[in-house]
């Protein structure tokens, strides 16, 4: 495994294009084959909208993070804090509700820099543990998150599109 060395920073409202677009070309490229094209489009056009990133972008409780070397966004990560945590909302943890790498720098450990940089933010917010929702049939991400100290403690359904799907829920302590 080659790896690369990344570089993490915040994603501003000025950076919302660019999020849009590895947003929609990450989820597409790790979904696609394995759903239809109706519910990929429909998931993408609400999901990736400008007006819901400008939401999310704006909302003190909820952070992007783009992973990147020299002016090459090679992924990027969302983190939610409080309310904004879409299932459990306890104040001593933090959601990981998305984490994408474009398929050209998978296994290089760009997703592990991201991850261990949300494990780092909850551990300096003095937070009890970090989770996140992974669909029961993404084997490679389950094992990545296994590999990386997460547990399984829970499921909920995700709807992408019409299609209710199962996510595994994880969670990892951090202090």
């Amino acid at each position: 495994m080659h790896r690369i060395s990344v570089d993490i920073k915040q994603v501003s409202i000025k950076e919302l294009h660019q999020l849009q677009n590895i947003g929609k070309q990450t989820f597409y490229e790790t979904f696609a084959a394995s759903n239809t094209q109706e519910d990929m489009k429909k998931y993408l056009a609400n999901s990736f909208s400008a007006s819901q990133i400008s939401a999310e972008l704006n909302n003190p409780h909820t952070s992007y993070y783009f992973a990147w070397i020299k002016h090459t966004i090679l992924a990027y990560m969302k983190i939610n804090f409080g309310t904004a945590q879409s299932e459990l909302q306890h104040l001593n943890s933090m959601e990981i509700e998305r984490l994408y790498v474009l398929k050209q720098y998978q296994g290089k450990s760009v997703g592990r820099q991201l991850l261990y940089f949300a494990i780092q933010t909850a551990q300096s917010k003095q937070l009890d543990y970090v989770w996140l929702g992974v669909w029961e049939n993404n084997v490679k991400a389950l094992n990545f998150y296994t590999k990386n100290g997460f547990e399984e403690f829970d499921k909920h359904i995700f709807v992408l599109g019409n299609d209710k799907q199962t996510d595994i829920l994880m969670k990892r302590k951090v202090i």
